[in-house]
């Protein structure tokens, strides 16, 4: 019986605890699906739910001509595994994988050993290694061919060890902005750094347009992480950014900076800065200033902030006597200029209280007793005639409204960040009479320049410079063009004739024209120098001796103006340095390759024509004069190419044994002396290099790519000597610069025409201009 009563007495306590956990089951169970169940559904879709962001591609940037200038690419972050390597070293020390890791990673990335121990052994805050540790910042974001070396190394590190999968060594894919141009038109681009911010330039300036919008996908999974085939997906499409085109030739660029490149080593200025721009629509073809960076590495200019300083916008001057071509056309303009009236050159004393205003030649004038036309003096570049001009004859009011209405003081409104201008006051007699030959208070950037000039180039039309030649939607097909925006007119058609045939004779006299130099038979250049004092850093004021801003501006043809280029130098290392002596075989450089590309052939007049059978005559003269198209014969067969170059008179070299011209350089339509070489390619697989003396150094890469030879640069400008190196087998070139440019600097007189000044204060004779 009382055993009877004890099994009673359990099963009902076991039934009653099973019937109190069903009643709590059952409570619980109601709590969470009727009164938590909001909550536990929120949840649920967490765990359910996946979403993955869809990328979208940056815009492009190309040239006029559809060459991508900057464009979004695939880059690769090198990462390592610390805790699978610390298992290596633990299991199989003979390996010595973290060795071999760290050097390999140090010698291909050039992040320190020590760094590198570092961040392999690298722990959790529990003192677990991680499971993975990227290599940054040289690890970040690398180029393929950095990930195809390292990749090879993985390939060995497997064979080693006879592991087939993972050695603790990964590449992340990504993406990051390149510049398959290198340093090209840095300062108009600007760039986007490894974060993804747009620093600088266009990149900066049309953020919003390149950038576009990521997009994103959501759906439902189940517990293998498999989408389910009936759960809701949602879905934003991911728009890439707009594709910029500018206006921006990609050759005009590279003849500038190659000019540039070349002058920059000769004369070790600050920086220097070019501009051409089309005067009729003031579409920029090509702006670059050095220094310079590549924005593909950019941090390595990182301390030198000078190299991410677009001068071209960003750098006010004393802009010297290209300045007189303002007063120029003003005087014109009001109908004060009388080119054959006669006037003392030499000096003037503008007012009984201040220093007499000389010109560059020490104030002696020229001419008997110092009398000379103005046109004279328009060539010679004097100071006193446009003192003349502008201060007596213009007067102050109608001065500064010139200078107003050319768009000085203000800016342009270009689509470049940061671009600068100062608004000027001439309050003193001096100030306005050192204005007439620029210097003194009126500060202008070379944009400002160049956009002045073209308004004398192309009408009397000031133009808004711009950068951008249409900006594409490709997710829509919509299409934006900028079309030319006037500012104002600022003198009349007959009187930007009469400027320019003005400004031509500075260029086409030989004997008297500061801007003699840039002559080219066969151009009309109008073109002025100019030669600006700086003014002194130190606490005494004035101007500083021997420190100066040369340059010159100009346009050609003057017929029908294609081109205006200005061409500033700050600062040049050299002894009597002068517009014409320093920029202008650079002007004259570019002025020239920029109207070939453009398809404007010299136009050679009876006396150019018979120059070039006067025996007389120099080499550098007849070759100038000789010129002619270089006919395409790319396609013919070899005897059919060697006919046709024949009868062009140009000499030739035939370069493999095919018997078709697969390429040829210089290319087709390009216009050249006769006396330039022109190479056939028949054959992919010459294996040799032919002389290449006399190309520039554009031509050399291009005849060595083509040949699919390795070449090693020394120097800049055109070859004149190359030679084979034994290692690997490559050919060096030494380039330097063209021996006529060097003739051209030296034969130019001292002052030239650009003379400096004999004293220091700026609003007397002291002020130097050419």
């Amino acid at each position: 019986m009382a055993m009877a009563k004890r099994i009673k007495l359990r099963t009902l306590l076991a039934g009653g605890i099973f019937t109190l956990l069903f009643v709590g089951l059952v409570m619980r169970v109601y709590w969470v699906q009727v009164v938590k169940a909001e909550f536990w559904t929120e949840e649920a879709m967490k765990t359910w739910n996946a979403s993955e962001t869809l990328k979208q591609e940056r815009g492009m940037i190309l040239d006029r001509n559809g060459k991508v200038l900057a464009a979004d690419a695939a880059a690769y972050t090198i990462a390592v595994n610390p805790k699978l390597i610390a298992k290596f070293e633990q299991e199989h020390p003979e390996w010595k994988m973290a060795d071999r890791i760290v050097s390999k990673l140090h010698n291909v990335l050039g992040t320190s050993e020590d760094k590198l121990r570092e961040m392999i052994a690298s722990k959790k805050d529990n003192g677990e290694y991680r499971d993975q540790r990227e290599i940054r910042p040289e690890g970040w974001k690398v180029d393929k061919n950095v990930k195809d070396r390292l990749d090879a190394f993985r390939e060995e590190l497997r064979k080693i060890t006879g592991i087939k999968t993972d050695v603790g060594l990964y590449f992340l894919e990504e993406k990051k902005r390149y510049y398959p141009k290198e340093a090209l038109a840095s300062h108009i681009l600007g760039y986007e750094d490894k974060e993804g911010n747009a620093i600088q330039g266009l990149e900066k300036k049309l953020d919003e347009e390149l950038k576009g919008s990521e997009g994103y996908i959501k759906y439902q999974k189940d517990g293998a992480r498999m989408q389910l085939p009936n759960g809701k997906v949602e879905y934003k499409q991911a728009l890439d950014g707009k594709d910029i085109t500018l206006t921006i030739d990609e050759d005009i660029q590279f003849y500038i900076e190659e000019a540039l490149r070349a002058g920059y080593e000769q004369y070790k200025p600050i920086s220097m800065t070019a501009i051409a721009a089309d005067p009729n629509t003031m579409e920029i073809l090509g702006m670059a200033s050095l220094p310079d960076f590549n924005p593909n590495s950019y941090w390595e200019k990182a301390q030198d902030l000078s190299a991410f300083r677009n001068n071209a916008i960003q750098s006010l001057y004393e802009p010297g006597s290209t300045f007189k071509i303002v007063t120029l056309a003003g005087a014109v303009e009001e109908g004060l200029f009388d080119p054959n009236a006669y006037y003392k050159s030499g000096s003037i004393k503008y007012s009984d209280k201040d220093k007499p205003i000389k010109d560059h030649n020490n104030g002696v004038g020229w001419g008997e007793n110092g009398m000379i036309t103005y046109l004279e003096g328009l060539k010679h570049s004097s100071n006193v005639a446009f003192v003349k001009l502008g201060y007596q004859m213009l007067g102050k009011e109608r001065l500064v409204q010139y200078i107003n209405d050319f768009g000085f003081g203000q800016k342009t409104g270009i689509e470049l960040p940061n671009e600068v201008s100062k608004p000027f006051s001439l309050d003193w007699p001096s100030e306005v009479a050192t204005a007439t030959f620029g210097q003194g208070k009126v500060l202008v950037t070379p944009i400002q320049q160049v956009a002045a000039v073209a308004a004398v180039a192309n009408g009397g039309r000031l133009l808004q410079p711009h950068l951008v030649k249409t900006i594409s939607d490709p997710n829509t097909g919509e299409k934006v063009v900028t079309e030319p925006t006037l500012v104002r007119q600022v003198i009349s058609p007959e009187t930007s004739r009469q400027v320019g045939l003005y400004l031509e004779q500075v260029v086409s006299d030989l004997k008297d024209g500061t801007g003699r130099v840039a002559y080219t038979p066969g151009y009309r250049i109008a073109g002025k120098t100019g030669t600006a004092q700086k003014v002194s850093s130190g606490q005494a004021g004035g101007y500083a001796k021997n420190k100066y801003v040369v340059s010159f501006i100009g346009y050609a043809p003057v017929e029908n103006p294609k081109v205006v280029l200005y061409v500033v130098v700050d600062e040049p290392q050299i002894d009597n340095a002068g517009g014409g002596a320093v920029a202008g075989p650079i002007f004259k450089e570019i002025m020239v390759k920029s109207l070939q590309k453009l398809g404007v052939e010299p136009k050679l007049d009876e006396s150019e024509t018979e120059a070039s059978k006067d025996e007389s005559s120099t080499a550098e003269d007849r070759n100038a004069v000789l010129t002619a198209n270089v006919p395409d014969v790319t396609g013919m067969t070899v005897a059919q190419a060697l006919d046709r170059l024949t009868q062009g008179k140009f000499p030739h070299g035939v370069l493999g044994k095919g018997d078709k011209v697969l390429q040829q350089l210089p290319k087709g339509g390009s216009v050249m002396p006769t006396s330039q070489r022109i190479y056939l390619l028949t054959d992919t697989k010459t294996g040799n290099v032919p002389d290449l003396t006399g190309l520039s150094l554009r031509d050399a890469l291009e005849m060595c790519s083509l040949l699919q030879v390795t070449v090693k640069v020394e120097g800049e400008g055109y070859v004149v000597s190359q030679q084979a190196v034994k290692e690997d087998d490559r050919w060096t070139l030494h380039l330097k610069l063209a021996p006529q440019d060097q003739d051209d600097a030296a034969g130019e007189e001292p002052d030239g025409g650009d003379g400096s000044p004999e004293d220091e204060q700026p609003s007397t004779d002291e002020a130097a201009s050419d």
